[in-house]
């Protein structure tokens, strides 16, 4: 076999790609990755999951030195932002995760070449590098994991200086003015949590009458008013006309739920309405690859696509777009690959919104159960204030919601409240082995903790909560 010809190639060193290339190569297959960017770790690592996380930590700690700990006892005055500080110490983040994924490669036998991937036929994959040279490399299986783009609105296309997208928004060199988010999902509301803490004044446009609207109705609900509460401000049920960035500011022509039109003048624009996958390029229409009415590849429960011997995993493909979704489906493609039992729950996928207080779930929302299983359906819900941790804290805002079907088996968990991104793993545990809410709140947690909170909601569904 030689230098360029491996038994699996993978396009794309996102969360799903690097990981599906780990697996394989732990699992003996001669394996190589292809990325076009110079760094590893795809959107999430670079300029995603990871940058924002970081600007949160900091913008967070922001807060808390000039709202919060005055509560503790501690005196902070004249706390400053030192905006281009915050955002190097994100690229140094960013820097050393990237450089550890590369050492992964390294250390697990994954040659990397760097370039864009382009299937050339006969399981063949030209890559194309910067310099436009090009090298061709052959495998046996070829998996496809080059995740998704940031979608432009029509009536306000990215210009990269006043309409930007959630690339750009991590990189401002000053705290704007006004910023208008277009779009109420989580990256939205993430980054407009940002600078919104550092002083902007934000304003998210909406077109449905919910944030988040995929989440537990009562969770985004309690969500949306914290958010107010914190000084963002939303217009629901109201559509983006047209930007105007012909003048000193940009302009926001927006029309609400009454017809009537406004203009909102910022300094930037953020278009957060979602992700599509990125599939250009990648030559899948010659190689027998079947795309669906929304543009991902169609896969069978193997991952495997239309064309014999390549297969898709991550954002390409149906399913959420979240980075530990990708990386799932790569351990199971390689473990598949390998003739081994690769699975992966979908029912069990949480996902997690990191404003301040978090906002984490998994399972089934509320409607969504009783739409299922009616009358069978029972819901515990304890508040954080009630929560000795939670209390000491100083973070009593809040709940655990547990939602438990036939049987008692655990449908679904909702958290909002301090650290629900940590405190939500449990339950994922618990859906994945087919648990019941008996099982939580017959298991001993440490006292004083916030998971007690997640205990008694599970209590709360046979009404037998101790402490509320």
């Amino acid at each position: 076999m030689s230098d360029k010809n491996f038994d699996v190639i993978v396009i794309g060193a996102g969360p799903g790609g690097y990981v599906a290339a780990i697996r394989a190569a732990q699992l003996g297959f001669k394996t190589a990755i292809i990325e076009k960017r110079p760094a590893l770790g795809g959107t999430c690592l670079n300029v995603g999951c990871i940058p924002s996380k970081a600007l949160l930590d900091s913008s967070e700690l922001y807060a808390m030195a000039t709202h919060t700990f005055a509560a503790h006892g501690i005196k902070t005055a004249g706390v400053e932002m030192d905006v281009p500080a915050m955002i190097a110490r994100k690229n140094k983040v960013v820097d050393e995760l990237t450089r550890g994924i590369a050492g992964l490669m390294k250390k697990n036998k994954v040659t990397v070449f760097t370039g864009a991937g382009r299937l050339a036929g006969a399981m063949k994959v030209i890559v194309e590098g910067k310099d436009g040279g090009t090298e061709l490399v052959a495998s046996k299986n070829i998996l496809i994991a080059t995740g998704s783009v940031p979608m432009e609105l029509p009536t306000a296309p990215f210009d990269g200086r006043y309409v930007v997208s959630s690339t750009e928004a991590l990189d401002f060199t000053e705290v704007p003015r006004r910023l208008v988010v277009v779009g109420g999902g989580y990256i939205g509301l993430e980054l407009g949590s940002v600078w919104r803490r550092l002083g902007a004044e934000v304003i998210v446009v909406e077109m449905l009458p919910h944030i988040v609207p995929f989440m537990d109705r009562e969770t985004a609900t309690a969500l949306f008013k914290s958010l107010q509460r914190q000084g963002l401000q939303f217009r629901m049920e109201t559509k983006v006309a047209g930007v105007d960035t012909s003048g000193a500011r940009p302009a926001v022509r927006v029309v609400g739920p009454d017809g009537r039109e406004e203009t909102i003048e910022c300094d930037k624009v953020l278009v957060s309405i979602g992700r599509k996958p990125f599939t250009e390029g990648l030559g899948l229409e010659a190689a027998g690859v079947t795309l669906d009415e929304r543009g991902r590849i169609k896969v069978d429960d193997h991952f495997r696509t239309t064309a014999p011997g390549i297969s898709a995993i991550g954002d390409v493909i149906p399913g959420p777009m979240l980075a530990h979704k990708a990386e799932e489906e790569g351990v199971a493609w390689a473990e598949l690959l390998a003739g081994k039992a690769g699975h992966v729950n979908y029912e069990a996928i949480p996902s997690v919104v990191y404003t301040w207080p978090e906002a984490a779930s998994v399972g089934l929302t509320e409607e969504q159960a009783r739409e299922r299983h009616s009358a069978e359906v029972r819901v515990g819900k304890f508040p954080f204030v009630a929560n000795g941790r939670a209390k000491a804290m100083n973070e009593r805002e809040g709940f655990v919601k547990v939602i438990s079907g036939p049987r008692d088996r655990l449908l679904g968990v909702h958290i909002f409240g301090p650290r629900a991104s940590d405190m939500i793993a449990e339950a994922v545990i618990a859906i994945e082995f087919g648990g019941t809410a008996e099982d939580i709140a017959r298991t001993c947690h440490a006292h004083p903790t916030l998971s007690e909170a997640l205990k008694e909601a599970a209590l709360g569904t046979d009404g037998r909560m101790i402490h509320s």
